[in-house]
């Protein structure tokens, strides 16, 4: 990418990097499932686009981190266990990459596994919201659930595998610390492979796997998020495969957009918070679906309505997500009593 291109985007680059900042301090995502595909329908080629935005990760994850840090929402010990498992995991992805490179398959390889992954979590994501509204006990209990956790998370706490480990900020009582490692390796290959955070994939995790409350998942995936994205930066870096003034540029909106998204969290409930993510998600895979079908039949118009949709979408979401931000603070004597689920 030449540096007149740059610049005569820069303007774009910063208001992606305010909408993407801003899902990332809200979601505890890098928001590489977005940044990503978006670089590429920009022009940059797919490894130059992983590379980039893992640095930029690295800037915006930072920021949102420090944010969540006050309020109480990182388990740090539950974080430096999954960074375990995380550089294996990135040079594990990173190596498939530069693989696949050689191939010429990259990047439809990389766009299938993104489509199947987004629809896959989203649908989920989607199905369990539409249970919780629809079915009075299950809201009723929900409260009580999250503090033991979901079936799988009690299962999983069931391994005896030593050595075990106490996670009260995350209200674990014990766990083997190869659960959490395992979830760091296989974040950190999506990270090496994706360009992503992993971050779409953890926060997720730690909800349904682990059963960590959804405050926590947030700032504890964002803590994670900075270490795998510093790793990532690396390994790409000496490749040359990372566009520094890019990311620097992004990293402008990106570093305010993070500010808000992490204080939004106070105000709204952990369960609508999964089911914005989830929307996000599923209009992402629409956006990646488009791209490719656009490459496939070689028609450029399908690659022009995904970059307009993705960002479009995103754009949406963080309005949403700023108005909530207005209207918490607005009416924040009652919220202070409110119970988060």
């Amino acid at each position: 990418m030449s540096f007149e291109y740059i610049i005569s985007i820069a303007w774009l680059l910063v208001l992606l990097g305010f909408v993407v900042g801003t899902l990332s301090g809200f979601f505890g995502v890098g928001g590489a499932f977005i940044m990503t595909p978006a670089l590429n329908i920009l022009g940059f080629p797919i490894v130059y686009a992983i590379g980039t935005d893992l640095a930029l990760m690295l800037g915006s994850s930072t920021v949102a981190t420090v944010s969540h840090f006050r309020f109480g929402n990182v388990d740090i010990r539950l974080g430096l266990y999954m960074v375990l498992g995380t550089a294996l995991g990135v040079w594990l992805g990173k190596s498939l990459v530069f693989f696949l490179l050689a191939s010429g398959i990259a990047e439809t390889v990389i766009r299938i596994i993104y489509i199947l992954l987004l629809f896959s979590l989203s649908i989920y994501m989607i199905y369990d919201y539409i249970i919780f509204i629809t079915r009075p006990h299950v809201q009723k209990g929900r409260a009580d659930a999250e503090k033991r956790g979901t079936r799988l998370s009690r299962r999983l706490q069931q391994i005896k595998l030593p050595p075990m480990v106490k996670l009260p900020t995350s209200g674990i009582r014990q766990i083997s610390i190869w659960i959490p490692v395992g979830v760091g390796l296989l974040t950190g290959f999506l990270a090496g492979f994706l360009g992503v955070g992993g971050g779409f994939i953890r926060m997720p995790a730690l909800i349904y796997g682990l059963g960590v409350p959804t405050s926590v998942a947030v700032g504890t995936d964002l803590f994670e998020i900075v270490f795998s994205s510093a790793f990532g930066t690396f390994v790409y870096g000496i490749e040359g495969k990372v566009h520094l003034l890019a990311a620097m540029i992004l990293l402008l909106g990106a570093s305010l957009g993070a500010q808000v998204g992490s204080y939004a969290t106070r105000y709204v409930r952990g369960m609508r918070v999964r089911l914005y993510f989830a929307l996000t998600l599923f209009f992402a895979g629409v956006s990646v679906v488009l791209k490719q079908v656009g490459v496939w039949r070689d028609i450029p118009l399908l690659s022009t309505l995904a970059g307009y949709l993705i960002v479009g979408v995103a754009s949406i979401m963080m309005v949403i997500i700023v108005i909530k931000l207005i209207v918490g603070l607005a009416t924040r004597p009652a919220h202070k009593k409110a119970r988060r689920l």
